[in-house]
């Protein structure tokens, strides 16, 4: 019989003493940090992008891109499993939520107007996600 991982478990109280208030409020409770302020908006690093709440990889560098929205933004993640989608109705608008499959860590949102070869845009919290750098 496998264990259940950690996370699996966590009380908001474990998730709150393991992340930054930021990172709670976004990936725990579905909040969204400031445009143009994330640690990753604007990054060339290249290297995997990980869930910052169970570390699954999600996006490569490969697939970023300058939306222009202040969000890090991809056209594709690393493998579409990673992700879970559900619908967002908040802020009067209809949108698609994207979650972590592992974790259901909130991430961020996709929208059809990214660039070739998908067509969409992952627009992302930069505190959603940890970078592990490469060499290029």
């Amino acid at each position: 019989m496998t264990s259940t991982p950690d996370w699996k478990n966590k009380t908001d109280a474990e998730w709150q003493a393991t992340l930054t208030p930021t990172q709670f409020a976004v990936c725990r409770k579905k909040g969204t940090e400031h445009a143009f302020t994330g640690e990753y908006y604007a990054t060339k690093d290249a290297g995997v992008y990980h869930c910052v709440c169970c570390g699954t990889p999600l996006f490569s560098s490969e697939t970023k891109y300058d939306s222009g929205s202040g969000w890090p933004s991809f056209w594709q993640p690393i493998h579409q499993e990673a992700l879970a989608m559900k619908v967002d109705n908040s802020l009067f608008m209809q949108r698609t939520e994207v979650l972590c499959a592992t974790c259901h860590a909130h991430l961020g949102h996709v929208f059809d107007d990214g660039p070739a070869p998908t067509g969409l845009r992952y627009c992302m919290n930069s505190v959603a996600l940890k970078l592990e750098k490469t060499e290029k």
